[in-house]
């Protein structure tokens, strides 16, 4: 990573939630994924799953998303420790709230 895009990273003020659907949401809330259509195939495998909001990113272009955690992965404390493969991002609006 070279000083420009650490500057980048840098620059961004952190999101504690967004508002989805008129409700806020923060890490720790679960959401039911879905996915845009014309996704790809891991977009149709999590379709209805539910998960928990593990943190919100904020992309180079200024876009949020939230990082999720599948409840059901049995490797969901890896998620939780931001290891490759068990977290995955999704914008606002392919997420709702679980009640």
């Amino acid at each position: 990573m070279n000083e420009w895009e650490r500057q980048l990273l840098e620059d961004k003020t952190p999101v504690d939630s967004l508002t989805v659907g008129g409700v806020e949401l923060r890490a720790g809330d679960r959401v039911r994924l879905r996915p845009r259509k014309f996704g790809d195939v891991i977009d149709l495998a999590l379709q209805g799953k539910t998960a928990t909001i593990e943190c919100i990113e904020q992309d180079y272009d200024g876009r949020f998303h939230f990082a999720v955690v599948l409840d059901e992965d049995p490797g969901r404390d890896m998620g939780l420790l931001r290891q490759p493969g068990h977290r995955f991002f999704f914008n606002p609006e392919e997420v709702e709230n679980v009640k």
